[in-house]
């Protein structure tokens, strides 16, 4: 056991490479022994040795070890002990850590069919898990098995007492009814967390907000913008005074969502105050790239309105924030939305420029045959027909339609599309040409310079995203 103690004070150090070897030792020493004793001291060294492996991201080495642990458990008692249970829930949660769910299942189940012989009907163990097999069953599309376990740990928590741990549980009822589309019973779910957070955390929590933000969000979806505004207006009051203890990146996540409930219901100007509000937040904690991002949605939606010279500003900005430190696809993503936003205000060469770093970004980061990098091609062939450089726009646009057809079939609408504007271009290459306006008229007007908008919670770093 003095070993389990070393590597333990090597954990606490951050030092997990050094607790590896001692844990392995710790296992050794007792190989081959068959008292109680040893098999105890085998079986914790294997558990804290996943937990080992887990902290350094090595899941499969990680759950291989909780399988070891698990077999000795088992023979040294019985494969329905209570202790087993505790240990096939470590399983479960380490399977759904690695996004293996079918196998996550398998020992969630395990756990509760144990519940069923030694804990009382509708224990708190047992809601407990039952909610680790909603999130299994949610994962795997399962949503009516995720809410019946989910109902069955609220009345768990219900007859013992534990209001926090119901509001939570209907927090997820409603996310769950919200994901079916069923709003009214999604809105009821909701209502009731709220009542409970309301009077056990107070009504400036950061959990309410967080409610008031879904309700706001559901109004949105049934065409009620006006209780929409009003919940998120009560949101924006709590955000803007966070209680002591809110971190940064709590507030400035809150607000971007807020920003999104006021721009769904044409709220722009709102929208954009509010974001504006996220960036000083994040700017306070130093969390450059974060801002970037949220300056990027707000680029969005600036061309979205038609406020091109504000949306190319907004992008230079946020692409300037990470231009020297690490990028990833999503910035050659919102250079090419700034690309976008300089065709609209007829600076073609400066596209041009934008374009191809966009595009080298995205073959970096995707490959050649990725969708973002097709489309992100397909602007720059556009581009360079507007300037006259025919032959370039040619080549990429041969280059396109090749690896659309192999994609998607020759009769692909898209692929159509690919076509006819290389036609179009072979049709005038063999012959001078003085056609930039009409060219950039095309440019301006294709289908392929379409900005979509898709905005998620966590921005820049895993989050905004769109495609031209």
């Amino acid at each position: 056991m003095s070993l389990h103690m070393v590597a333990a004070i090597y954990c606490r150090l951050g030092q997990f490479d050094e607790a590896i070897p001692v844990l392995e030792r710790s296992i050794e020493v007792v190989e081959g022994r068959n008292e109680p004793d040893h098999a105890l001291a085998k079986y914790s060294g294997y558990m804290q040795l996943g937990d080992t492996y887990s902290m350094l991201g090595q899941l499969d080495r990680s759950i291989s070890c909780y399988e070891a642990g698990l077999m000795i458990q088992t023979h040294a008692l019985t494969d329905s002990d209570p202790k087993v249970a505790e240990t096939c829930r470590y399983l479960a949660e380490a399977h759904v850590q690695a996004m293996q769910f079918e196998e996550a299942k398998k020992y969630c189940k395990k756990t509760l069919d144990i519940h069923k012989q030694h804990s009382p009907p509708a224990s708190p163990q047992e809601a407990t898990d039952r909610r680790l097999m909603a999130l299994i069953c949610e994962a795997l599309g399962d949503s009516e098995s995720a809410l019946e376990h989910l109902v069955l740990a609220s009345m768990a928590m219900i007859a013992h007492g534990h209001d926090a741990e119901v509001a939570a549980i209907d927090v997820s009822i409603g996310n769950i009814y919200a994901t079916l589309c069923r709003f009214d019973e999604a809105i009821f779910a909701y209502q009731k967390a709220l009542t409970i957070f309301n009077s056990t955390k107070g009504d400036s929590h950061l959990s309410v907000a967080s409610l008031f933000i879904r309700l706001a969000e559901l109004y949105n979806r049934t065409g009620k913008t006006r209780e929409a505004k009003s919940y998120a207006d009560n949101a924006l009051r709590i955000y803007l005074k966070p209680p002591e203890g809110s971190t940064d990146e709590e507030v400035s996540s809150g607000l971007v969502e807020i920003a999104a409930v006021y721009e769904a219901g044409n709220e722009a100007e709102e929208a954009f105050g509010v974001l504006q509000r996220a960036v000083k937040v994040v700017e306070r904690g130093g969390g450059g790239r974060v801002a970037a991002g949220i300056e990027a949605q707000m680029g969005v939606m600036f061309y979205m309105m038609g406020k091109y010279g504000e949306a190319r500003r907004v992008f230079e900005r946020a692409i300037g924030r990470v231009r020297g430190g690490k990028k990833g696809a999503l910035f050659g993503v919102v250079l090419n939305q700034m690309g976008l936003a300089c065709v609209q205000l007829y600076k073609i060469e400066e596209a041009v420029r934008v374009f191809q770093e966009a595009r080298v970004v995205l073959v970096e980061h995707y490959g050649v045959y990725h969708s973002d990098t097709l489309a992100v091609s397909s602007n720059l062939a556009a581009a360079y027909d507007a300037m006259g450089r025919v032959e370039e726009a040619i080549e990429i646009l041969e280059d396109i339609l090749k690896v659309r057809e192999e994609m998607l079939g020759t009769a692909n609408p898209e692929v159509d599309e690919e076509r006819r504007r290389l036609q179009e271009l072979l049709k005038e290459a063999g012959r001078p040409r003085n056609k930039k306006a009409k060219s950039l008229h095309n440019l301006l007007a294709s289908q392929s310079l379409r900005m979509k908008k898709q905005v998620a919670t966590k921005i820049w770093s895993g989050g905004f995203s769109s495609r031209a």
